[in-house]
């Protein structure tokens, strides 16, 4: 995979709730978050339970996709906090930078 411009603007701590895996949407209880949830950013690295998790909140932000994602689709959570594009009465968690397909790394802009 190629290097992906990963620009984050400003990147909190969580506790984590769960153990949480890297590069998937993060709720603001610390769990990963649910389907058409909105989320409070992305998990940068992989964290167990218990532990304070980086979360990344604003900025180019890398997740990995759940689905079919089109480059400038607004996108959410899937269940497991991966990035799919945007159905009705859910909450958008940004814009993809990439065109991808699950289990792939995509860019995102997000301002929360």
């Amino acid at each position: 995979m190629a290097n992906k411009l990963y620009k984050p603007l400003l990147i909190d701590s969580v506790l984590a709730t769960a153990d949480l895996p890297k590069q998937r949407f993060i709720s603001f209880n610390g769990a990963v978050s649910g389907a058409g949830e909105k989320a409070y950013g992305i998990c940068d690295v992989e964290t167990e339970s218990g532990q304070y998790a980086p979360v990344a909140t604003i900025g180019i932000l890398l997740v990995e996709a759940g689905g079919t994602i089109t480059v400038g689709s607004e996108i959410t959570s899937d269940a497991n906090g991966k990035a799919v594009t945007l159905g009705d009465n859910q909450k958008s968690n940004g814009y993809a930078l990439d065109d991808g397909a699950e289990g792939d790394v995509i860019r995102i802009i997000r301002g929360i």
